[in-house]
């Protein structure tokens, strides 16, 4: 039994029985009420031999982390908590593995677009910003296990303002056309199935496989002049012009051009009228970026 009837649990069997199927890339659909975090548990069953399409979600998570190792924090069934384990084909180049968090992040944006229907965007690498304001409501963090990646999605879904950390926000809140958490995670998963297949159909070629193109549309971040925090090094200040052939985001310092790979972006002259998903086009050549 659950006391908050505004916050139901998520239907394990009803889920399994949409997303897994045959000629699906998802195997298995685990959902449990709490774990520490769902990406140090998959990593386990990665090591263990676990399939392609594994997928973990957890009703609560106490232990999340986020990129440059912060917490994540959400109450028990605000949100959607889960991992994916993928397994990318071994004959293209390690490189390439790079932008299976961006291509989980455009995939992310597009469910939310479809089914909630409020503006949204990119913060790079994939932080999903929504509204106005562009307050986070979601991050993507991928893990390197082996041969295999784990990929973490955090979705603030039913969150509340007092529930929250000052700049982030919620479904709920930006007031969404839909949260049913059960409804946003198969979309969430249809649309990364989609983008995964035709990235790995094209050997993890992000511009062929037209991802590149997909977030430059939906970057937040370029063409702003921003500040990186990278580790183990000084701030970057500069004009963020482009994403790389690997999925680094690149900024221009004055005369000199800097790839960054990882990093905390804060943007430094933020425009007065926020414009509307993917209306920012930029050619990301000469450089095209986690």
């Amino acid at each position: 039994m659950y006391a908050d009837l505004s916050r139901p649990p998520l239907n394990a069997v009803a889920l399994s029985r949409a997303v897994v199927f045959d000629g699906s890339l998802w195997r298995e659909l685990r959902v449990v009420a709490s774990a520490g975090s769902t990406n140090a548990d998959l990593a386990v069953l990665a090591r263990e031999g676990a399939p392609q399409g594994v997928v973990l979600v957890a009703e609560q998570q106490t232990l999340g982390r986020g990129r440059l190792d912060r917490g994540w924090v959400s109450p028990p069934q605000a949100g959607l908590t889960f991992s994916i384990l993928l397994r990318p084909p071994g004959d293209f180049p390690l490189s390439r593995w790079g932008w299976l968090p961006l291509l989980t992040g455009v995939a992310l944006a597009d469910a939310v677009t479809g089914l909630a229907e409020v503006v949204t965007r990119l913060k790079w690498p994939n932080d999903l910003l929504l509204g106005e304001y562009r307050h986070k409501a979601a991050g993507v963090l991928a893990e390197v296990v082996e041969d295999t990646v784990v990929v973490g999605i955090g979705l603030n879904v039913s969150t509340c303002r007092d529930e929250l950390p000052e700049q982030a926000t919620s479904l709920v809140l930006e007031g969404a056309a839909c949260v049913d958490r059960d409804t946003l995670l198969r979309a969430i998963l249809r649309e990364i199935e989609s983008r995964y297949r035709r990235w790995c159909d094209h050997l993890g070629d992000a511009a062929g496989s037209g991802l590149l193109a997909s977030y430059v549309e939906t970057c937040d971040t370029l063409g702003q002049e921003v500040s990186v925090v990278v580790p183990g090094g000084p701030p970057l200040r500069g004009r963020a012009e482009a994403i790389d052939s690997t999925g680094r985001l690149v900024i221009r310092t004055g005369d000199d051009v800097h790839a960054v790979s990882a990093g905390d972006v804060t943007r430094l002259r933020p425009t007065a009228h926020p414009a509307p998903r993917r209306s920012l086009r930029l050619d990301p050549s000469p450089h095209a970026p986690r």
